[in-house]
């Protein structure tokens, strides 16, 4: 599954977002109230009564191509008790614009909301203008979504001088408020990646966090839709969404904590983890900005991808739970030659589309560690086998290939670990003076875990491990500028989650120079 879509540009001026939450009831009303406040009742054209506001959980917008966008909104007047929808198709309107207003619209249609999919919308526009800044919104009836803002790529083969981004994972709405999304909202940026645990799936917990979930440990599609509902009832969650377009992946919490394809993690809840899996399957679909590419057929979703842009760079946006095999037991285990963390065929993807870049700077776009690291102190030895320490034999034929075939500037981005980390990537990770084949950026949650702490400079892990160049367990996002001579990373850190208001700062920067394998602190 290939997109050919071209790079993104940022813009020289950046569109004010006072218009990005309003509409229906707008976040003001969502923060007075909660997501259960209701509008003025609402009637839709065909008859049916909307008891609140249908545009509860927002918009979004993802995946951009040179002529279009996907679009995304879901139907939900009662969000947290099934969305309240009933088991009719509802027709929606939506409309792209020039302007922020919505006075000049140069694309308008209907899509269906279908009940089979939870009464979400998928809009694919197309005929488009490349590299440009455009707003939308749905209607429905006479309720008016919030206006979103998305941005095109440019023309293929277009020139690109900068590309920004930042990438985010890991958001727990038990451990913490989403503040960190509030000023990511805020950025100057063309897109965002998410790099999984978009959800966690746990029941309501008994710890110190200042929220609680929804219900108990989710396993049905009820079940994952409300607590998806729940989520998106965050308004910092929507007025990022609502300001760029999204490039989403998941991990292991939009189903069942680390589990490897159809192998359980434990079970609790009891059921057929293949029917647990198609409702978590379904309900991420119906709650992302993704293509009909990516509509699930029962426990199986296709969602690793690719996108170009330009010259400039390529991400190659991959899975890494749905075809791996089980974690080993054993740390002995960890070399079985028949142990995959990708699959075949998705590895296989991978090279070839790596094999075949020209961008300048090749970047995948996945989950979990793939930097070796050592968590024992002195000379014993301990790795985590969820991560690609658990499969090296995966990992040793990627390197392989990055060595042998050479794709221009492999950068990698990754989540998980709820901490900050920057590593060099080795041909021999126990050889400090082997060869670097790229670098991996790994950012911290945007709360799982609460507030995390400052750490030193240096410390254990980062002796233990020398080609770790940085750690810390602040909470945050990770801000990234590419142009054609480097690559630069700021690590975006609030001090606290569990209350309310937190400041962002940058802990630290780090730069990749073209053609230099290698990281250095700015």
């Amino acid at each position: 599954m290939r997109s050919d879509t071209p790079e993104l540009c940022h813009p020289n001026t950046p569109p004010s977002r006072r218009r990005l939450l309003t509409g229906a009831c707008g976040i003001a009303g969502l923060l007075a109230a909660g997501p259960l406040a209701a509008c003025a009742s609402l009637r839709h054209r065909s008859g049916a009564r909307f008891a609140a506001d249908p545009f509860t959980l927002g918009v979004a917008s993802g995946d951009p191509a040179p002529d279009g966008v996907v679009l995304w909104t879901r139907l939900a007047p009662d969000p947290l008790n099934g969305g309240g929808m009933g088991p009719e198709d509802v027709s929606v309107r939506w409309q792209v614009a020039r302007d922020e207003k919505m006075q000049q619209v140069v694309q308008s249609g209907t899509a269906v909301a279908t009940a089979a999919l939870g009464h979400s919308v998928h809009v694919e526009v197309t005929g488009l203008e490349p590299a440009r800044w455009y707003w939308y919104r749905f209607v429905a009836g006479d309720a008016e979504s919030p206006v979103g803002r998305t941005r095109t790529a440019p023309a293929v083969g277009a020139a690109l001088q900068k590309l920004n981004f930042a990438f985010a994972s890991c958001q727990n709405w038990q451990a913490g408020y989403f503040t960190a999304l509030e000023h990511l909202s805020k950025e100057e940026l063309d897109f965002v990646v998410h790099l999984g645990d978009y959800i966690y799936e746990g029941g309501i917990g008994n710890g110190d966090g200042p929220r609680k979930h929804n219900s108990a440990e989710i396993a049905t599609l009820a079940d994952y839709r409300n607590r998806y509902a729940l989520y998106k009832s965050d308004p910092f969650l929507q007025a990022a969404h609502a300001a760029f377009p999204w490039v989403v992946t998941w991990d292991d919490h939009e189903v069942e904590n680390n589990y490897a394809n159809l192998v359980r993690e434990n079970r609790q809840p009891p059921g057929d983890f293949r029917q647990r899996r198609a409702a978590a399957y379904q309900a991420y679909y119906e709650h992302q900005p993704l293509r009909r590419a990516s509509i699930p057929k029962g426990p199986d979703m296709l969602l690793y991808r690719r996108l170009a842009f330009g010259g400039l760079a390529e991400f190659h946006v991959l899975d890494t739970r749905q075809y791996r095999t089980d974690q080993p037991k054993k740390q002995e285990g960890r070399k079985d030659p028949a142990a995959t963390l990708t699959g075949k065929t998705q590895e296989e993807w991978l090279k070839d589309g790596l094999g075949r870049s020209k961008a300048k700077w090749n970047v995948l776009a996945q989950q979990v560690f793939l930097a070796q690291r050592d968590l024992a102190a002195g000379p014993e030895h301990r790795f985590s086998t969820d991560a690609w320490d658990g499969y090296v034999a995966s990992r040793d034929r990627l390197f392989a290939f990055l060595s042998e075939r050479k794709p221009s500037n492999p950068v990698v981005l990754t989540g998980d670990v709820h901490a900050n980390w920057v590593a060099d990537l080795k041909k021999d990770f126990d050889d400090p003076k082997s060869a670097t084949l790229g670098t991996e950026f790994v950012g911290t949650s945007i709360s799982s875990g609460g507030d995390g702490r400052d750490t030193p400079e240096g410390g254990r892990v980062l002796s233990e491990n020398p080609h770790i160049k940085f750690h810390n367990q602040q909470r945050g996002y990770v801000r990234c500028a590419i142009t054609p001579k480097e690559w630069r990373t700021d690590y975006r850190v609030v001090p606290f989650v569990q209350k309310p208001g937190a400041p962002i700062s940058t802990r630290a920067t780090f730069v990749v120079e073209d053609g230099k394998p290698g990281v250095q602190r700015a």
